[in-house]
């Protein structure tokens, strides 16, 4: 798991070598800052760290705690549930929906679980096509039809034949950006209410998926997403692609909501469970050497 942050990471470390060139014992409130800054960790939070730090020098295990503190309201409960567990990946269009899908279904297949899919993104049949493709890859049935149809229907459909199959887990696309908010918040809105009707308590988690080089622009599309159908958790996409990891604090200290996986690659199996100690001990390992032993 310390690998898979570390890669999640590696460009974030990069991005901090411009600040500090080499990792040091300990760093000035200034080197803070901008290392923080250069890690995209949003300015209101870097103001609350620096003003709870009461040090000219901050040293590892003052800026581990505050950093750990960030992900103090995000606590994740799993809901009981009676199989199949629904879950509705919903984020905009580019986010990286229908490869978390895939790494999701990978993951369950790996746990033995079956596994079904939705294709309720019928505003683009690119994503339906794209969905298809990955079903056929990975093995796993799925439940689609043309663009334009009802994305409730295929949602029900799903579910009603996951539960008929005796299945475990069902997986369901939706639309990232229909013509307005209006539309695409209704959308949403009536596939829940159809999935509940489908199997009583679905869907089970409402999961956000986010742009990890989108960096703290994410926290408004969060909070428009969790407005319209309260999210349960998010999953972070394309890590190891940008600079901006420490965007990641900032999202878990804004939105309360939490993060439950990081990807950090294109396979099925480039999917890692957040910890959230693994990744602030990564990030920190960027910016301080060890102490030497007394």
């Amino acid at each position: 798991m310390l690998g898979f942050f570390k890669k999640g990471l590696s460009r974030t470390a990069d991005a901090i070598k411009t600040v500090i060139p080499k990792k040091k014992l300990k760093i000035s409130k200034d080197e803070l800052e901008d290392i923080l800054l250069e890690s995209d960790v949003h300015y209101d939070l870097i103001e609350k760290i620096l003003s709870e730090i009461p040090y000219d020098e901050v040293k590892r295990e003052h800026l581990e705690s505050k950093l750990l503190a960030c992900f103090n309201w995000a606590y994740y409960d799993e809901k009981e549930f009676i199989a199949p567990k629904v879950q509705l990946i919903i984020g905009v269009n580019g986010a990286g929906k229908t490869t978390t899908i895939a790494k999701l279904s990978q993951k369950y297949l790996t746990e033995g679980r079956k596994v079904m899919l939705g294709a309720a993104d019928t505003f683009r049949a690119a994503a339906i096509e794209q969905l298809s493709r990955w079903a056929d890859k990975i093995g796993v049935p799925i439940v689609a039809t043309r663009q334009g149809h009802d994305p409730s229907a295929v949602a029900f459909d799903a579910i009603a034949s996951a539960k008929a199959k005796g299945l475990d887990n069902v997986v369901i696309d939706t639309a990232g950006r229909l013509h307005t908010q209006t539309n695409l918040s209704n959308e949403l809105k009536k596939i829940v209410r159809i999935c509940d009707k489908a199997h009583a308590g679905a869907p089970h988690e409402k999961i956000l998926i986010l742009d990890g080089t989108q960096g703290n622009s994410a926290i408004d599309q969060a909070r428009a997403f969790n407005e319209m159908v309260d999210i349960d958790a998010i999953i972070i996409t394309k890590l190891d692609g940008t600079a901006k990891g420490g965007s990641v604090f900032s999202i878990a200290y804004a939105l309360e909501i939490p993060i439950i996986y990081i990807g950090v690659g294109e396979t099925p199996d480039d999917l890692v469970a957040f910890d959230k100690r693994e990744f602030v001990a990564d990030f920190l390992d960027a910016i301080f050497v060890e102490e030497p032993q007394q």
